[in-house]
């Protein structure tokens, strides 16, 4: 267990590191923050220092190193706009994007799970109906169906405000978009996973020993089918910080997402890497998480990390050829087909 765990560890970091390196770089190869922050109509003294002040005009591989060590110690720089920490404006944006992604996720489980194993066990009306509702819910980007919703219970109703954050009201339909779309999903995915375990032949040799079938379908079914069904949910677990996005960018909804909308068009380093870092660590995170839920339910996921280290009454025995008879250069050669 504590080689999976360390195995599981080291890939993390190695991710990280990776997702750090690719954020640091594309943001420099993507324009000049000194000249957007300024303005086109500053003049070169005052970009040059701008540039000085903030270690721009130093190499990229100086630049990374100062960058990567300031990350070791805690630092994760200071906003080009107003000069105060990133991590500080981040962390005062965290809050709001949480007010909507949490009741999201809410909504997903409780509607997405029950959902599928219906779809899975009613395999009718009732399966055609859910797998309908569950494309039409996957297949409409959260952009429309944040403006259709919008225009239906904003400007047509008027039952629910447009955008903002002043009260509870404003959240509605933010966590509504966000909710549908990723229930959709989950789903698809509980009744993918259903279907497959409930035709094994382990089910159907319960059934035949006469085991009441809703023992069969909660002792055996579920356990086996939660596997591809907890990937999906670590996965929406680990988006909680930014996957709001275009759901905030929507709504004007003062969230992270929103934050790193304006960071990006602002070219204001600091604060979209201090966001990439956050989420890259809550992802990776929520994905280490599951490595461990998978290993606790499925003991085999929790050997494969050995690899070769097997033990001898594993391998499997394997009989040698027969030695070929003399003169004979295409003995066993094929099966039957015997001597040249």
């Amino acid at each position: 267990m504590l080689r999976f765990l360390g195995f599981r560890l080291l890939r993390a970091a190695v991710t990280i590191v990776l997702v750090v390196s690719f954020a640091f770089l594309v943001l420099r190869l993507s324009g000049d923050p000194a000249q957007i922050i300024m303005g086109a109509d500053a003049p070169p003294e005052a970009v040059a220092a701008f540039r000085q002040a903030w270690g721009l005009e130093e190499p990229l591989y100086v630049q990374y190193l100062r960058y990567f060590g300031a990350i070791l110690r805690g630092d994760l720089g200071r906003s080009m706009r107003d000069g105060r920490e990133a991590i500080t404006l981040v962390a005062e944006r965290i809050p709001a994007t949480l007010a909507l992604t949490v009741p999201a996720l809410l909504i997903k489980l409780c509607i997405g799970i029950p959902a599928g194993i219906t779809a899975a066990l009613h395999r009718s009306l009732i399966d055609r109906a859910v797998m309908v509702l569950a494309v039409a819910g996957f297949t409409v980007p959260s952009f429309v169906l944040g403006l259709l919703l919008v225009l239906v219970f904003a400007v047509q109703l008027g039952w629910l405000p447009s955008g903002g954050q002043d009260s509870w009201r404003h959240a509605i339909l933010p966590i509504v978009t966000m909710g549908v779309g990723g229930a959709a999903v989950l789903a698809r995915f509980t009744r993918s996973a259903m279907l497959e375990v409930l035709g094994q032949p382990y089910i159907r040799t319960a059934s035949a020993k006469g085991v009441p079938w809703r023992a069969v379908v909660w002792g055996h079914a579920l356990p086996n089918a939660a596997i591809p069904t907890v990937t999906i949910i670590g996965f929406m677990v680990g988006s909680l910080i930014a996957g709001a996005v275009v759901v905030e960018s929507v709504f004007s909804w003062p969230g992270v997402g929103r934050l790193l909308v304006v960071a990006v068009a602002n070219r204001d380093l600091a604060v979209v890497q201090c966001i990439l870092l956050l989420v890259a660590a809550t992802m990776v995170t929520a994905n280490l998480v599951v490595d461990l839920l998978y290993g606790a339910l499925d003991p085999r996921l929790r050997n494969a990390v050995r690899g070769p280290e097997m033990s001898e009454a594993a391998l499997p025995v394997t009989l040698a050829p027969p030695a070929a008879p003399r003169g004979c250069r295409r003995w066993w050669s094929s099966p039957g087909s015997g001597c040249c």
